[in-house]
């Protein structure tokens, strides 16, 4: 990943009417990382992405996306762009190979090069071998897949995904972000909106929280997860002998809310930098340290929380 920056905004705003869509919009997304747009639906995901990509005019503030003006240099920054919207528009009389050949007409991808792009991208979305059926009898998942395939046929660096799973089967969305996470190896620049908190927790290196527009948040997942839950809630196995012992050193340590059950002890650490001292401590004394689990605070426990703490009439699941 690299530190400079594939898009940068800065008080980014845009209203319809009386509804501010993006209001005072400040990202900043590095190249080559999976960056997550996460909100609920009309948050101002959508706007955001329209506005980077010269789709729309801001009431005030200001974006440079690859290094340019979506509003100057529109026409050449969506060459260097590709887009999956949650509900992709394909031609479904038309096969894979045709709905293809057809954008890469639209994007000005040299004539020369068109039938070998074409081939790369049906062999890397697996689907060479459905290429000449029409559209319409494919699954979701294919169509999905398709869409993907279109949106990298003229080698755009930066890709602005929303809701690329949605509705997709367990085995179609392991596909998909099985090559959402190729393509970022691949030096590409991911941009996806969802309000799927698992798939952003999975996949993005850091993630911006917006609500009616607002940031809330921004930053790396983990980071995000253990400033609104620093303390950790854990599961220690020691067996029968010696747990006495281990609750002590437990204890002494500085955990809260300990309390034991069939060879099991269950605390609370607000110190997470500690646990290794604390295991190192346990076998000192003697115990048999079987397994140390921890119940992991989540994405979702974080934006809940967050949106609770924002607005609580607001909040929604």
């Amino acid at each position: 990943m690299s530190r400079e920056p594939a898009i940068v905004t800065s008080d980014l705003t845009c209203s319809f009417g009386k509804i501010t869509a993006v209001d005072h919009l400040a990202l900043e997304v590095y190249g080559g990382e999976i960056f997550g747009l996460l909100g609920h639906n009309g948050a101002g995901k959508t706007t955001t992405v329209r506005l980077l990509n010269g789709l729309l005019r801001p009431d005030a503030g200001s974006a440079r996306v690859l290094g340019l003006d979506p509003i100057q240099d529109g026409t050449a920054l969506r060459r260097a762009t590709g887009v999956l919207t949650e509900t992709p528009s394909l031609y479904e009389p038309l096969n894979a190979r045709e709905n293809l050949a057809l954008y890469a007409e639209l994007y000005d991808v040299p004539p020369a090069e068109v039938g070998r792009r074409i081939d790369e991208l049906l062999e890397v979305f697996e689907l060479a071998d459905r290429a000449t059926e029409p559209v319409r009898g494919y699954s979701k998942g294919m169509k999905q897949r398709l869409a993907l395939a279109r949106a990298l046929l003229h080698k755009p660096s930066l890709l602005f995904l929303d809701e690329p799973t949605a509705g997709l089967d367990p085995m179609a969305t392991h596909q998909v972000h099985r090559m959402i996470a190729d393509l970022a190896s691949d030096n590409h620049t991911i941009v996806l909106c969802t309000h799927n908190l698992v798939e952003a927790q999975a996949l993005c290196t850091r993630v911006a929280v917006i609500e009616r527009g607002r940031l809330l948040a921004q930053g790396r997942p983990f980071d995000l997860i253990r400033e609104k839950k620093p303390c950790q809630h854990l599961r220690l196995e020691v067996g029968h002998v010696g747990i006495e012992t281990a609750v002590d050193v437990v204890r002494t340590w500085g955990a809260l809310d300990v309390s034991t059950r069939d060879g099991m002890i269950d605390f609370v650490a607000n110190d997470w930098d500690g646990i290794p001292d604390l295991v190192a401590a346990l076998v000192a004394e003697g115990a048999r340290v079987y397994q140390l689990t921890a119940d992991e605070p989540t994405l979702e426990d974080f934006y809940l929380a967050l949106h609770a703490a924002n607005d609580p009439t607001q909040l929604r699941t």
